[in-house]
């Protein structure tokens, strides 16, 4: 919302200094362009495929703890005092590894955030080159991306360069 007030301001701007109607504005949307870049796919595919390793990981661990406690239920009264905090220190030991090994892999900061940024970045730097190289040869002023927080409610489609950053992309 506040980006959208920003534009309109700086649309009303320019209007009101008579330079509204020499304003050259195009736009893209680069959710569509990510979809169909082949770049994008194969980051896709090799992010799919740590994710899967990754969780085939964390399903081994969690069944491996599953069977410690069910074992652990089974013999609990026939154990020692010392062998039961013994097991029971194996059980909250395993827990926390698989719930550190969840954050590392998975959290906020964990390895597929930070692999999907190292494989993304790129592809954004050539995205963002290919756009203004666009937006220079059809001596655009501006250009937004209708797919992020700035909504049009009305565009003419001859202002939509999306599909010509797609063929420079191709």
């Amino acid at each position: 919302m506040k980006k959208l007030a920003l534009t309109i301001v700086f649309l009303v701007a320019f209007a009101s200094q008579g330079l509204f109607a020499q304003l050259k504005i195009g736009y893209v949307d680069s959710n569509t362009i990510m979809e169909q870049i082949p770049d994008t796919q194969d980051a896709q595919k090799l992010l799919d495929a740590s994710i899967q390793e990754w969780k085939s990981e964390l399903t081994k661990k969690e069944s491996t703890l599953k069977s410690k406690k069910k074992d652990f239920e089974d013999k609990k009264l026939i154990l020692s005092s010392v062998k039961k905090t013994e097991l029971q220190k194996e059980i909250d030991n395993l827990e926390k590894e698989i719930s550190d090994y969840r954050n590392n892999k998975f959290g906020v900061n964990g390895e597929l955030f930070k692999k999907q940024k190292d494989l993304m970045k790129p592809i954004e730097n050539k995205v963002f080159n290919v756009i203004k190289e666009v937006a220079e040869e059809k001596d655009l002023d501006f250009v937004f991306d209708r797919s992020g927080d700035i909504i049009f409610l009305y565009a003419k489609e001859e202002y939509d360069i999306t599909n010509d950053v797609l063929d420079k992309l191709k």
